[in-house]
């Protein structure tokens, strides 16, 4: 079992920014390709950000490409969104996943998810 914990959610203004962090724990979880997704009210959940295990590839949803970065820090078991020039299209509930696909994950239906952390993000 893997066990994901997410945190660094709030409210902010407009051009802000927040770190989100996801900390992983259980089974085999350093191999495993990580995501970030958000899913805003009365909104489908979408694909945000993914990193490789090996941390060597990135991929992002065009909306957020320039203003987010993913990155891992397999040493602390943790993995993070940094989230620069907000907007408040941003606002959502942000999930990190993980899953030993990356393909999967991409694809957005990642086997293990944490519970979600708040962004808002005002005017």
């Amino acid at each position: 079992q893997v066990q994901l914990v997410e945190s660094g959610g709030g409210l902010v203004q407009a051009g802000d920014s927040l770190r989100l962090s996801c900390a992983v724990s259980g089974r085999t979880f350093s191999t495993y390709a990580t995501g970030w997704f958000r899913q805003a009210p009365g909104k489908e959940r979408e694909f945000v950000a993914a990193i490789r295990w090996s941390g060597g590839s990135t991929y992002y949803q065009d909306s957020v490409k320039g203003r987010f970065t993913i990155s891992r820090d397999n040493a602390k078991n943790t993995r993070y969104l940094q989230m620069n020039s907000l907007k408040p299209e941003d606002t959502a509930v942000y999930y990190c996943a993980v899953d030993p696909s990356w393909s999967t994950v991409v694809a957005g239906t990642p086997k293990y998810w944490g519970q979600g952390t708040q962004v808002t993000v005002s005017a």
